[in-house]
């Protein structure tokens, strides 16, 4: 074998190691503290704790009192993707989107007039949005809003225009109906939103659609501070976005 063939099959610690201690939890369904864990494995229990406290908030193990078991996670895992939440499908790739970008990345959903953010995962810059999940915004002032509104048939865009109520959140808030519906047929046209500071003054989003077959199920997006925002990141987002879109349709 040769040196590149033997370094390209090395297995990365970090992953071994997490790997370890599910298999080891798993052998010993009664549950283990972490003690029981760091000396059969040899891992120091300053390393250990935070990975199991990882896998624990993603629900790979349980814990009860002192003690760690088998989590859900581990069977979500087994489970076929047609028997996933929408939430469960989505919150891996919203994760990757605000790994990658270390910016505030979610996937929201249409509720009434609102979007409603199911999934989020917050920057951990200082400078940052964060959106809760379960928080719901007014559609016409959020990327992401306005590309559910892109997504709507006719008859609901005239129910929306007819019966909205639409704030003016900041000095660059759209509320007109023919402003907005310049929005939603430039949205349908290039397949994404870019919305500056219209919700809220500072922060720029980006938004593309998520469809599974001809029906929008959501949207993906991500928000930054102004400052940031500059066409080299607009563009980064939006390729990241296309293709976190393509995986939920793909799949």
């Amino acid at each position: 074998m040769s040196a590149s063939q033997a370094g390209a099959a090395a297995p990365v610690k970090s992953a071994m190691r997490t790997l370890d201690v599910i298999e080891f939890v798993v052998a010993h369904p009664q549950g283990v503290i972490a003690q029981e864990i760091a000396a059969a494995l040899g891992i120091p229990v300053s390393s250990l704790s935070y990975l199991l406290a990882t896998l624990a908030e993603r629900e790979y193990l349980a814990r009860q009192g002192r003690r760690y078991l088998p989590g859900p996670g581990l069977e979500r895992l087994r489970a076929p993707v047609s028997s996933l939440s929408l939430e469960e499908r989505v919150a891996p790739l919203v994760r990757a989107l605000r790994s990658e970008l270390n910016e505030t990345s979610s996937f929201m959903i249409r509720a009434g007039w609102d979007a409603e953010a199911l999934v989020t995962e917050a920057s951990d810059q200082a400078l940052r949005y964060a959106i809760d999940p379960g928080t719901r915004e007014p559609l016409h002032g959020l990327a992401g809003g306005l590309v559910l509104l892109a997504g709507m048939s006719e008859a609901e865009l005239a129910d929306y225009f007819a019966r909205s109520e639409r704030e003016q959140l900041t000095p660059k808030t759209r509320v007109a109906e023919a402003d907005l519906r310049a929005d939603i047929a430039e949205i349908r046209q290039n397949g994404f939103c870019t919305a500056r500071e219209r919700a809220t003054l500072g922060i720029c989003g980006v938004a593309v659609p998520v469809r599974l077959g001809d029906r929008q199920i959501g949207v993906f997006s991500v928000a930054v501070p102004a400052v940031r925002f500059d066409p080299a990141l607009e563009q980064r987002i939006r390729l990241l976005l296309q293709r976190s879109a393509d995986a939920i349709r793909e799949a």
